[in-house]
């Protein structure tokens, strides 16, 4: 009979930030091991519990039992186990003796190739009480735990010291000791409000029992949800500065959670709210709450583990706990701003970027000339631009960026307005750093994207160049996000720079600093890599993607466009043939790589069909030409369709390798012609057919 299941582990404070995926790889590795044993059905439920001081799983339908189950062993074939007079040999001898069996008793089946002998016999259900203590030490192994720790005199390891244990099924105890601890019916409620030690008669009772008399709420995906409701009322008309990381983060420290509102002195709103509402965040794991416009309120919410009719006691904690961290972020706010930002560049040189690419001041320096580079490109404001760039990294010195790194950027940007930097050059210094990860925001100015950039593709060519790449799931540099920022800042602000001549710029800006000779033919490669999946995580199609990067675009900013004209060709009814058509003339001109480049003569035209090609050919590529100069590219592809008639004729009625050299070698350049024509916009010929 099937009996619920229920494994708790008792610990001390494990850590919040990985304990949600603690609690799910414990309750997935032990339910995986049920099944596989056949003690839980394989659509079996169960839940998964994770607090603070417990990682717990309820199986609810678990046998005590195992079913037997027949167990199948193949010995030799019927030919290597019967000699000619058809009497076993001694492999057959051998197999049956192993297999503790008189030699009738082993039935002869096919295997799909060849008669063999089989052994068949049933093997017991193992029982869950002398299996379930080695499943549970099993499922702890599996777990994530980066470093284990050892607690009194035992050998025990785990994340945190294990102080209890429950292994119960249905109404029975199971023993057994794991981790030092020995099995029980007794679980622990809350450190202050609940009753210290909780029996609990039945594994199905568990969760409720040990809210309404430990009050400790077990199912984390539940005390989550209560937190976001409770949050959500306390504030009101405000809305919550706040992500989902903080509120699982607090989910993980918090048993029994309680939402409060505290306040704080309005004059520390004159520092810039950043600092305020990271310093609540990441400090005190405090909700800052905005207004309408996004602008800092002086009230915050604190999620405490204590329910309490008056908390007036837990407010007034948190609110001097807070009033010190926001001095502290004020002294530094005013410190800093009693130097110009500007004033800081000059000791960049004292801080290492990398020992083999020199100082933070020679990089600006590298940034300040490519940022310039950039701007004059685009027409824009040099002297902006370069301004932006000298004072970017300036800010890695103050006192605010040292105690808060996240900060970079953003403090910089307040700093040179408070100094009366041009608001351009101050909004470009917070966003040079964007986009920081996916899906996040681009620089809004010409000044902000050309620092920006300059930033990504200086760590780019340097790193690289000096022979730091990616290699597998490493990326210390983080390399791969420079790449994605650099090709979503010229496809997404539709930038008309040319991807090799930036990487060329930026190589320049090194001068004599010795990078590998291949870095920006490497960079380059890579970058269209990302650029693939890029592309297809904005929902291009793979062979259309293929068709155009395969070309080695240079202006990024014109892809999105080329891919739009692929779309339209591929609608039209000459598509499929056109491209396979291409597929056959890359295929004839692979083996003759010499005509290439050719160019047909008119007068060496012999066949009909050949000719009305040629002039196919010749009355649309210039037109195709322009359209395609024009960035027409839609248009470029529906005038090539016009070719088809020609091309499917040209097919049908003439031999391409003729006898003839000379009439041969002219039918395979107007191939190569026609090629380069079909191809303007995007290689047809990858186009899935």
């Amino acid at each position: 009979m099937s009996e619920p299941l229920l494994v708790e582990l008792l610990t001390e404070e494990l850590p919040p930030k990985a304990l949600r995926a603690l609690g799910y790889a414990f309750g997935d590795a032990l339910v995986a091991s049920l099944r596989g044993d056949g003690f839980a059905p394989a659509d079996g439920a169960f839940d998964v519990f994770a607090t603070p001081r417990r990682l717990g799983v309820l199986v609810r339908d678990v046998a005590a039992r195992a079913p037997d189950r027949e167990v199948v062993v193949k010995g030799p074939s019927a030919k290597a186990g019967l000699d000619a007079s058809g009497n076993p040999t001694q492999a057959l001898l051998g197999f049956a003796k192993k297999a503790g069996a008189d030699v009738a008793a082993l039935t002869r089946e096919s295997d799909g190739k060849q008669e063999v002998f089989v052994h068949r016999s049933v093997a017991k259900g193992a029982e869950l009480a002398a299996s379930l203590e080695r499943m549970i030490e099993a499922a702890v192994r599996k777990l994530p735990i980066p470093k284990m720790m050892r607690w009194g005199d035992s050998d025990a390891e785990f994340v945190r010291p294990v102080r209890g244990l429950v292994m119960l099924h249905g109404s029975r105890v199971v023993d057994g000791t794991v981790l030092g601890a020995v099995s029980g019916r007794a679980t622990r409620g809350h450190r202050f409000m609940g009753r210290s030690e909780i029996v609990v008669p039945r594994a199905d009772e568990y969760e409720h029992l040990l809210e309404r008399e430990g009050k400790v709420i077990a199912n984390f995906e539940r005390r989550e949800r209560l937190i976001r409701d409770s949050l959500a009322a306390a504030a009101g008309a405000a809305s919550i500065a706040a992500d989902d990381a903080l509120i699982a983060e607090v989910a993980a420290l918090v048993e029994y959670p309680a939402v409060y509102e505290g306040r704080f002195d309005r004059g520390f709103l004159d520092v810039p709210q950043e600092c305020l509402m990271l310093t609540m965040k990441q400090n005190q794991k405090y909700f800052p709450l905005v207004d309408g416009q996004g602008r800092l309120q002086n009230r915050f919410l604190v999620v405490s583990n204590m329910e309490t009719p008056h908390p007036a006691h837990i407010v007034r904690g948190n609110e001097r706990v807070l009033r010190a961290r926001l001095s502290d972020a004020r002294f530094f706010y005013d410190q800093d701003r009693k130097r110009p930002l500007a004033s800081r560049v000059e000791k960049l040189g004292a801080v290492v970027y990398h020992n083999k690419l020199g100082s933070q001041l020679a990089r600006v320096a590298r940034l300040e000339w490519l940022a310039g580079t950039i701007a004059a490109k685009l027409g824009a404001d040099e002297a902006l631009a370069r301004r932006a760039a000298r004072l970017a990294k300036a800010d890695l010195l103050t006192g605010m960026v040292g105690e808060f790194p996240e900060l970079q950027g953003t403090m910089g940007m307040h700093y040179a307005r408070h100094d009366g930097e041009p608001e351009e050059v101050a909004s470009a210094i917070e966003a040079h750093y964007h986009p920081r990860f996916a899906g996040d925001s681009l620089p809004g100015s010409v000044a902000g994207a050309s620092v920006a950039l300059a930033d990504k593709l200086d760590t780019l060519v340097g790193i690289w160049g000096i022979g730091l790449a990616p290699t597998g799931d490493k990326d210390p540099f983080a390399l791969r996000r420079a790449a994605l920022g650099v090709l979503r800042l010229l496809a997404e602000r539709e930038m008309p720079l040319d991807l090799g001549e930036l990487l060329g710029d930026a190589r320049a800006a090194f001068g004599d600093t010795n990078l590998a000779p291949e870095t920006v033919a490497a960079v380059r490669e890579f970058m269209l890599e990302r650029l693939r999946g890029y592309l297809r995580e904005r929902g291009f199609e793979p062979d259309a993607i293929e068709a155009v990067v395969s070309q080695n675009p240079g202006r990024i900013d014109l892809v999105p466009q080329r891919l739009a004209a692929v779309a339209e060709f591929r609608k039209l009814p000459e598509s499929a043939a056109l491209a396979a058509a291409n597929k056959r003339i890359r295929n004839i001109l692979r083996k003759s790589p010499a005509q290439a480049d050719a160019t047909p003569q008119a007068a060496k035209l012999v066949d009909p069909a050949e000719r009305a090609l040629f002039d196919a050919v010749e009355r649309l590529a210039p037109d195709t030409r322009d359209l395609v100069d024009r960035g027409e590219y839609t248009k470029a592809l529906l005038e090539l369709a016009k070719t088809r008639g020609p091309v499917d004729k040209f097919f049908d009625e003439v031999l391409v390798m003729a006898e003839d050299e000379t009439v041969r070698a002219n039918r395979l350049a107007l191939l190569a012609k026609l090629d380069r024509l079909m191809n303007e916009v995007a290689d047809i010929s990858r186009l899935a057919v």
